[in-house]
């Protein structure tokens, strides 16, 4: 079933003056082939904890003291996610604490067959990372040092991203003023 298209001011919100001030993402709550699968690649891979289940089944999990990051719920029919062309959704990104835990969460994850699509530094945030799919194919982020905008609200310079192909490489050749 199509949706219908919103449309929307395309004044920024500063200038439209929005009372909307969002403080952190809450969660992301995915509809799953098989919940028992998931749930058992949220907890055993990811690391996350069961907060709760529904009366209809839904998954709660967490990964500090939210009651939830990450919500599963059963589809009701199967279906292909989009591809890249299309709208849809295309990634979870998840910070871990440093360049060093991504390493080791990628052997982690080579070891138990997760199949790694990506890994590297891609550019804009000049954070390292590595992608890979859950078991229904979504896409899943892990990244660390992600940069920060700073007083004057300006981002780094595109000359000074710094792309890698790997773990090795983005760690080898830092960005000016990161901390790995």
């Amino acid at each position: 079933m199509a949706t219908e298209a919103r449309v929307y001011p395309t004044e920024s919100p500063a200038e439209q003056g929005t009372p909307v001030r969002v403080k952190k993402l809450g969660h992301v709550v995915f509809h799953v082939s098989d919940i028992e699968r998931s749930t058992r690649f949220w907890t055993e891979i990811m690391g996350f904890k069961v907060s709760d289940r529904n009366e209809h089944g839904m998954v709660f999990l967490r990964n500090g003291s939210d009651h939830h990051t990450i919500g599963l719920t059963t589809a009701r029919e199967k279906v292909d996610l989009p591809s890249r062309d299309q709208v849809g959704f295309d990634h979870c990104a998840l910070e871990v604490g440093s360049v060093s835990e991504l390493f080791k969460i990628r052997d982690f994850l080579k070891a138990k067959g997760v199949t790694i699509h990506y890994e590297g530094r891609r550019g804009p945030g000049c954070n390292p990372g590595i992608e890979f799919y859950d078991p229904d194919g979504f896409s899943i982020e892990l990244y660390a040092c992600m940069d920060q905008i700073g007083w004057d609200g300006k981002s780094r310079p595109a000359d000074q991203w710094r792309r890698a192909t790997s773990l090795e490489e983005a760690a080898a050749n830092p960005v000016p003023g990161a901390k790995y």
